[in-house]
C-alpha cells in the first residue's frame, strides 16, 4: 500500500471539506478550492480526519492513490496558509515592474516582456530585482513562477537571468578553461 496514500490527513479548525462523490471542495479563510478526482479512489471524512482508499489493486489505481492524498493535502494547506514562490532577477539592467494585471520584465531583450497575471494569484514586486508570486492553488503558483523564470533562464556562464530564490546555478568556466 502507498505510504503517502494511507496517510491520514487532519482537517484544521476553520477549514470545511465537502466530498460529493468524486468532487472535493475545501473552504478556508483564504478562499475555496474545488477539484475532481478519479472514482477509483474513495475519499472518506471521519470527524476532523480524511483518508483515501483504493477500490482495487490495479497498477493505475495504486498510482492515483498517493497522488490523490497529496493533492487534497495541498488543497487544505492552500486555503489555510497559501503558497508563495519568490524569484530573483540578476543582471545589469534586468528588472520587473507591475503594470495593471501584467508583469513587465526587462531582461536584456530589445523589448519588455509582458506576463499576464491570473486573477486568482497575487504578484508583488518589493524590489525591481525580486518578484513574489502567491495564491491558494499550488499548481497555479508554480506555473506562473515557471513562466516568469522561462523569460530568461539563468545562464551557467554569466549567472545572469531569472531564478528561484535560493536556487543554486552550477557555473561553468567558459573558453578560458580550455587553454
Amino acid at each position: 500500500m502507498s505510504r503517502v496514500g494511507k496517510r491520514v490527513l487532519t482537517i484544521p479548525q476553520g477549514i470545511e471539506v465537502i466530498v460529493n462523490k468524486t468532487e472535493v471542495t475545501v473552504k478556508g479563510k483564504l478562499g475555496t478550492l474545488v477539484k475532481n478526482f478519479s472514482p477509483l479512489i474513495l475519499i472518506k471524512i471521519d470527524g476532523s480526519s480524511l483518508t483515501t482508499e483504493r477500490v482495487n489493486e490495479e497498477k493505475h489505481t495504486k498510482q492515483l492513490h498517493g497522488t490523490t492524498n497529496s493533492l487534497i493535502a495541498g488543497m487544505i494547506e492552500g486555503v489555510t496558509n497559501g503558497f508563495v514562490k519568490e524569484l530573483e532577477i540578476k543582471g545589469v539592467g534586468y528588472k520587473a515592474t507591475l503594470k495593471d494585471n501584467q508583469l513587465e520584465i526587462l531582461a536584456g531583450f530589445s523589448h519588455p516582456v509582458l506576463v499576464d497575471i491570473p486573477s486568482s494569484l497575487k504578484v508583488e514586486v518589493p524590489k525591481p530585482v525580486s518578484v513574489k508570486v502567491s495564491g491558494i492553488d499550488k499548481q497555479e503558483v508554480g506555473q506562473l513562477a515557471s513562466v516568469i523564470r522561462a523569460v530568461r533562464k539563468p545562464s551557467p556562464y554569466s549567472g545572469k537571468g531569472i531564478m528561484y530564490k535560493g536556487e543554486m546555478i552550477r557555473r561553468k568556466e567558459g573558453k578560458k578553461a580550455s587553454k
